[in-house]
């Protein structure tokens, strides 16, 4: 019985989380939506920079990276 509690809790959340989401889009203007997307694209960048540098062994590749990253961080803080 618990699980079937459990599994109508996590589809009010997500159906929540679908109206909330879709509230927000639909408050934003064309300028601000394509500000969130930019963000979120440069966010995701950074986190893929951010993963290849916990891997990376050779020491051009880091320093690329981190250059990367610090390009990124620069762009974020602009925003």
């Amino acid at each position: 019985m618990a699980r079937g509690w459990e599994s109508k809790s996590v589809e009010a959340q997500q159906a929540e989380a679908q109206v909330t989401s879709q509230t927000v889009h639909a408050k934003l203007s064309a300028e601000e939506a394509a500000k969130v997307r930019e963000k979120e694209s440069l966010r995701l960048a950074r986190q893929r920079v951010l993963q290849q540098l916990a891997v990376s062994a050779n020491p051009r590749h880091r320093q690329l990276m981190e250059e990367a990253l610090a390009e990124l961080d620069a762009k974020l803080s602009r925003l």
